[in-house]
């Protein structure tokens, strides 16, 4: 039986991860010396990665996250995601947590073992206009 694509193995992740809500299910996707690199912090290894996805799921509640688009190179050893996260403020980038809508983009570079499992996570997200938004006072976030 041939392997889902790449792509498919990266949604499934979003999916499973983020939409799901849950830190336990990066067991079924990436290697126990898994990275994620965000902001230019390194996360290692896959036990500390469930710890960071569990904070971060925390300061949002309601979270869902669109996939906007996600493709592969030639080999399927990289993915690019472009996806956009909504819910509501917990408590996201240190702010109060105040319930009030939030909604920011971001993307994501995978490295992809011939296997499927999931190596490396560069992600870039839109934190400083994200903050912006939810500190200045009588804006909404959008």
């Amino acid at each position: 039986m041939e392997r889902p694509s790449s792509v498919e193995i990266v949604e499934a992740f979003w999916d499973a991860v983020w939409n799901g809500r849950d830190p336990e299910r990066v067991d079924d996707f990436v290697v126990d010396d898994f990275v994620i690199t965000s902001g230019g912090e390194r996360v290692e290894g896959r036990e500390n990665f469930k710890a960071w996805v569990a904070a971060f799921l925390a300061t949002i509640d309601d979270l869902e996250l669109e996939v906007v688009e996600t493709f592969q190179n030639h080999d399927g050893s990289r993915v690019a995601s472009r996806w956009r996260v909504r819910g509501r403020n917990n408590g996201i980038l240190g702010t109060v947590p105040d319930g009030q809508p939030l909604s920011f983009t971001g993307t994501a570079v995978w490295a992809v073992r011939e296997d499927g499992k999931l190596l490396h996570n560069w992600v870039e997200r839109a934190s400083w206009e994200l903050y912006g938004r939810l500190t200045a006072a009588g804006r909404p976030a959008s």
